[in-house]
């Protein structure tokens, strides 16, 4: 019984050490759960921080300016209108009037952008470009028709360039960003040690292309910032046939026979031109085509009166036979 119990007690001891040792080998990998419960907390982190970087690159969009040109649309009262107006002004003194009409625009801070001054018969007639600042265009109306004895015709006009300059401030925005692409890439094309000269003059040739277009739109821009600075004004300026005289000051008789007296000199050198003309240029080649004519009828002439001739003594020979057979 003391060997049989022993026998027990030694399994018992084996199946305890054998247990403690699954026990401890089954607690050494939990050991590391720390470390595994730690790495999905740590993941969260990562993709925070790539959830910033999203919500700072719309910021640098290239459409961002679209919204400032939309918020920089002038209200109705400060939009962009290119005025024109045309008078047509009945004056006294037409010469007078042009002269008045200068001093005035240069008063008001503007320019004749042209002049045209004409006569028909007697009478002086102008026409006159002008260009006032917009702001005094109604001024500069008001005081114009003051100089007329009345106002034939009077138009007024305006167009409206503020979506066209908008949609030109846009455009220009975004070729000046395109500009600015292009650089970075003909530097990094440049940069590149297997680049080829083809590939750079790529880039170039589309970066002209570009500030030849950026040109176009500012130019374009400045001409409307122009147009709308200052409103055109066209003036037509006509006689007043009653502010004349009936018989006008100038009036000279002397002067008429004058000029009546050049007339006729004029016409009869004209025919006496026509004269030298035919002596010296037509006669001679008249000659020379009437000669072989001439010479042409008379052989005829010649050739027709000697065969009349011949008839006529072959007829007597033909006579003097028939007697002398008799």
């Amino acid at each position: 019984m003391n060997m049989l119990t022993r026998t027990k007690a030694a399994i018992s001891l084996l199946m305890l050490a054998t247990l403690l040792f699954s026990l401890g080998g089954c607690a050494a990998p939990r050991a590391p759960v720390p470390q595994v419960v730690e790495s999905p907390v740590e993941r969260p982190v990562v993709a925070t921080v790539v959830v910033e970087k999203v919500v700072e690159a719309p910021a640098a969009a290239p459409y961002a300016g679209s919204g400032e040109v939309l918020a920089k649309l002038p209200p109705a009262a400060e939009r962009m209108i290119i005025q024109r107006a045309s008078l047509e002004l009945v004056v006294r003194d037409t010469a007078e009037s042009m002269e008045a009409i200068k001093d005035l625009v240069r008063e008001l801070g503007g320019y004749v952008a042209g002049s045209n001054a004409w006569r028909e018969g007697d009478w002086l007639r102008a026409y006159l470009t002008l260009r006032v600042p917009a702001e005094n265009l109604e001024q500069a109306l008001d005081q114009l028709k003051a100089l007329a004895v009345k106002v034939q015709r009077e138009s007024l006009s305006g167009e409206d360039v503020t979506e066209q300059y908008t949609d030109l401030d846009a455009r220009l925005r975004n070729l000046e960003a395109t500009e600015k692409e292009l650089l970075a890439l003909l530097t990094e094309v440049r940069e590149k040690p297997n680049a080829t000269a083809e590939d750079i003059l790529d880039v170039h040739r589309r970066l002209t292309e570009i500030r030849g277009e950026i040109e176009q739109v500012k130019g374009r821009m400045q001409y409307l910032e122009q147009m709308t600075a200052l409103a055109t004004i066209e003036v037509e300026l006509v006689p007043d046939p009653l502010a004349q005289p009936v018989v006008e000051p100038g009036w000279a008789p002397l002067r008429t026979l004058m000029e009546a007296s050049r007339a006729l000199v004029r016409s009869l050198k004209t025919v006496v031109d026509i004269l030298i003309w035919f002596v010296v240029v037509w006669l001679p080649i008249l000659i020379i085509i009437a000669i072989p004519i001439v010479l042409l009828v008379l052989l005829i002439r010649w050739l027709v009166r000697r065969g009349r001739a011949r008839r006529k003594a072959e007829v007597k020979a033909a006579g003097g036979e028939d007697k002398g057979d008799r």
